[in-house]
């Protein structure tokens, strides 16, 4: 923890991150953590070493005593993408190195990615004979436009944090040295945010996906409402007329 930030490391890096079912479930106990406490009223997201994440670690995937790669993509990465999705609160990703086959999906799929200048980011799933997972059919061409993201995942070519920024896959590129630094900042900043306007604004970015106009323009209007009756609406009112800092609770 720093202060009301969790945060989470992927720490195999002598695997550069690559997923076994134990972090899996380590991540996935971490996320239901954050989202039950409400001392945390952020995540931060990175890996340990060179690399964010690697992807699965094949070794895993073919062993014949292994979970199997139904139960792979089921338990693990569904799982965490759908946590990282409905976590009431704000995920930021660091990208602190190569991010490769589901670690890029998962990076993508959080609310806001800073990468490392030399991070890079690659589909590798057409290379191994596999379709992209978590999430990446879904979330990639929203951001990058329906053929941009079939380039990325037909010829699995590695990009650079530059063009991942270009892009619109990430929010913001930051030196190698600044990475760690920056992205806690923002966290940091985060979670001293009004934590209930921030979660309903997630929630309706993610109900965008599928909502009509229409639709949404009343679900906005439902959660305009919600988040009118919170401490913080009226704690930031009354610090915008006092013109002062409005102190934020997070309720």
């Amino acid at each position: 923890m720093k202060g009301s930030v969790l945060v989470i490391t992927l720490n195999r890096p002598d695997k550069f991150n690559s997923f076994n079912r134990e972090m899996s479930m380590l991540l996935l106990s971490a996320l239901e953590k954050a989202n039950q406490d409400d001392n945390i009223r952020a995540v931060l997201l990175t890996g340990s070493g060179k690399a964010f994440c690697a992807g699965q670690d094949l070794s895993e995937a073919i062993d014949e005593n292994g979970p199997g790669i139904e139960t792979i993509v089921r338990e693990h990465y569904n799982a965490i993408i759908t946590a990282i999705r409905n976590l009431q609160k704000p995920v930021v990703c660091a990208v602190n190195g190569v991010a490769a086959g589901a670690g890029a999906n998962i990076a993508i799929a959080c609310d806001i990615a800073i990468a490392a200048a030399s991070a890079t980011f690659i589909q590798a799933f057409s290379k191994i004979g596999l379709i992209p997972d978590s999430a990446g059919t879904f979330f990639l061409p929203r951001l990058t436009g329906l053929h941009r993201a079939g380039a990325l995942m037909m010829t699995g070519d590695k990009i650079s944090a530059n063009e991942a920024c270009e892009m619109g896959m990430i929010y913001k590129v930051a030196d190698d040295i600044t990475l760690a630094e920056n992205s806690l900042a923002l966290a940091e900043r985060l979670s001293a945010m009004p934590t209930k306007a921030l979660w309903l604004t997630k929630k309706l970015l993610n109900e965008s996906m599928s909502n009509t106009l229409s639709e949404q323009l009343e679900r906005e209007l439902q959660e305009q409402v919600n988040a009118a009756s919170s401490y913080d609406y009226q704690e930031g009112v009354k610090a915008f007329l006092e013109k002062r800092k409005p102190k934020f609770k997070g309720q």
